[in-house]
Order: C-alpha cells, then structure tokens, then sequence
C-alpha cells in the first residue's frame, strides 16, 4: 500500500498539444505529476495534470476508457457532441475511442486526476 499526498508529488512539463479552434484560451501549458507511473500498476496509470489558465489538451483519443477527476479550478471538457464545464468534484468518464479535448478555463487553472488503463496510447 502507498500513500501520496499531490502536493509533495513533483511536477514535469509535458509535451505541447495543438491548440483547440476558436478556443481563446491561453498557451498549450501543462505539468504532470505522477501517482502510478508505468509498471507501477499492472491494470491502472494515474497521473495529475495540471493545466494553465486557457491551457488544453488538444482534440485526441484513447485506446481504453479515461476517468478525469477535477482537483481544483474550473474547465471545460468536450467531444465532437458536446461540450461542458466541469469544476472541482466533477468526475468525468470517456469511453475508448471516443474523440475529446479537456483543459482549463480562459480565467483559472485547472488541475485534474486522470485514470487509464497500463499500457494504454493516445493518439492525437
């Protein structure tokens, strides 16, 4: 058994993503901090990510499904369907395969846990 706490987990810049259309968000900036990194977990990687304000992931999928839990601020998360805002609470589920994009609002920042599976790509 582990115990973390986010706050002592550090933080690493992660790759850009292509900015969404129309969103008048700021610059594509996001940090990560890792609570089951690969190989930790034989069915489960967990992972912060913490986004700027105005900050997204860029459109993508995955090829398993992807729970979001929001830690702090407020954003929005979108599929080709619909778009919502989502704020700290809010658990969001997104079925493999499914095309999205998630980040923070234009005026805060937002900090999200997410959970896929080990192993599991994103393509983009």
């Amino acid at each position: 058994m582990r115990v973390l706490r986010i706050h002592d987990l550090p933080e690493k810049p992660m790759d850009s993503a292509t900015p969404i259309a129309g969103w008048t968000g700021g610059p594509v900036s996001r940090t990560r901090q890792t609570i089951i990194g690969d190989g930790d977990s034989e069915n489960f990687r967990c992972n912060v990510v913490n986004f700027r304000e105005g900050a997204t992931t860029g459109w993508h999928t995955h090829n398993c499904d992807q729970i979001l839990v929001v830690t702090a601020g407020r954003g929005m998360v979108a599929t080709e369907k619909e778009e919502r805002e989502i704020t700290v609470g809010d658990i969001v589920h997104i079925k493999a395969g499914e095309r999205h994009w998630h980040g923070a609002k234009a005026d805060t920042a937002m900090s999200h846990i997410t959970v896929t599976t080990a192993g599991s790509q994103s393509a983009h």
